[in-house]
């Protein structure tokens, strides 16, 4: 990392145009693209006494000249932040557009409000490729980072377009939503107290001791908080109507990757149980692939819930009393099983120019349901074969791949089986509950 004097640099402050150049050098070789006009273009407005960087927020202070300026180190943290972020480009998240989503509101706790950002000036100028020929030279950026370069555009059906990030950047972003949050949170309580203790003809001025006149919040007291079961047993359909959740989940840390702050609740919606405040990313990732209501899509990133990150993904979905007492999986995650963990060896593979590759997509679609598992049959078949076949691999029936899942738990997450079965729950109800119809809109289910 650079640490070469930056020119303007007084008592550690820098001017926003040296600010900006400082941080485009830092983060030259991030992985995660950043862009120049960080702190000078839009949406970053230094009088509003702080300016966004990645997930970190650098305070401005306004000199008596009227010139704004930055704590260098400062600059220097967030850019090590920064920096230290892994991104892989494959591993993608759907940031919209929706069919049928419901309209979001005007935040006024949360001016980024950064999937707003991003699809409103893709609608309006017609896609990225188009915009980017468009507006050629203008920095496009949210928190400091260039959306612009890792943006994929993906079509379906030769219509409907949808945009996708990298998992890393959405976090990020997500994580500068929180921060921006707390930060404008913090500064309405320190106003509200200053206006009760203050007379009214005093007016608020912050001076440093070199007699600069500082408008800026100092950043936010108020930290994510792990979750520890406050809602476990919880019905969603109740604690979603009761005012105030939304608040309380967003000062959680997401129960699955306890890094970002949790943005919703998950829930089981075969039983209506909640399970924990995750964040979106990880909500979006668990999220099963539906091509239809019985149809689902096994999506490579179901390699990260089963193989790499298994024993958080288990333990997650087991904060779900039926699933847990039943030591099972809700009906479409249990079909993704089926077909990515029981029937692997199934899969045909092909050559390739490094070895041999998986068949086509694996798809696996059911008749019946849960609630009758005798009749309940799960089909993984194999799409898109390069050499045109569709295949059909296996047909499983629910009780056997229920089974299998059993066994299969017991020998990856013990801990998570050990605590499994109806002998480990009291005062579950006798009955399934019923399935908690989703009403968020397309692409935002909750599962």
């Amino acid at each position: 990392m650079s640490e070469r004097v930056m020119p303007g640099c007084t008592d550690g402050q820098i001017t926003l145009v040296a600010a900006d150049a400082l941080w485009v050098d830092l983060t030259a070789d991030s992985a995660v693209p950043t862009a120049s006009g960080a702190f000078t273009c839009s949406p970053a407005h230094a009088r509003v006494g702080y300016v966004l960087l990645g997930g970190h927020a650098v305070a401005t202070v306004r000199a008596s000249g009227g010139q704004w300026s930055v704590p260098e180190a400062e600059v220097r943290r967030a850019a090590a932040e920064l920096n230290a972020v892994g991104m892989d480009r494959q591993d993608l998240v759907r940031i919209g557009p929706f069919r049928g989503a419901p309209r979001q509101e005007c935040n006024e706790e949360t001016p980024l409000r950064w999937r707003q950002r991003i699809t409103r000036e893709l609608q309006e100028l017609g896609g990225p490729a188009r915009a980017a020929r468009r507006e050629v030279g203008r920095p496009y950026h949210l928190a400091g980072i260039d959306w612009r370069q890792i943006l994929v555009e993906q079509t379906r059906d030769g219509t409907q377009r949808t945009w996708w990030l990298p998992r890393a950047v959405v976090r990020l972003l997500d994580a500068a939503e929180h921060t921006e949050t707390q930060w404008v949170r913090a500064a309405r309580t320190r106003q509200a107290s200053a206006a009760v203790t203050e007379p009214p003809s005093q007016p608020r001025q912050a001076r440093d001791a070199d007699g600069r006149q500082t408008t800026s919040p100092e950043g936010p007291t108020a930290s994510l908080r792990p979750y520890n079961k406050e809602l476990e047993g919880q019905l969603y359909s109740v604690l979603s109507r009761k005012p105030g959740t939304s608040r309380r989940v967003a000062g959680w840390a997401c129960a699955v990757c306890r890094t970002a702050p949790a943005t919703v609740l998950d829930h089981c919606h075969e039983h209506g149980y909640v399970r924990a405040p995750v964040c979106q990313s990880c909500n979006t990732q668990e999220r099963p692939d539906h091509l239809y209501s019985n149809d689902i899509r096994v999506a490579n990133r179901y390699t990260r819930l089963f193989h790499t990150d298994t024993d958080d993904w288990l333990r997650h979905w087991h904060r779900c009393p039926g699933c847990r007492a039943r030591t099972t999986l809700p009906l479409p995650h249990l079909a993704a099983w089926t077909a990515h963990i029981a029937c692997r060896s199934l899969r045909p593979t092909h050559r390739a120019s490094r070895g041999r590759k998986p068949c086509g997509v694996l798809r696996v679609s059911w008749t019946g349901s849960q609630n009758a598992p005798r009749s309940c049959l799960l089909t993984v078949a194999v799409d898109f074969c390069p050499s045109g076949e569709h295949r059909v691999l296996a047909q499983v029936p629910y009780r056997e791949a229920a089974e299998r899942f059993r066994a299969w738990l017991a020998e990856t997450a013990p801990a998570v089986a050990a605590a499994a079965g109806p002998d480990r729950l009291d005062g579950l109800p006798a009955q399934l509950r019923p399935v908690i119809a989703d009403t968020s809109g397309e692409g935002l289910a909750l599962f």
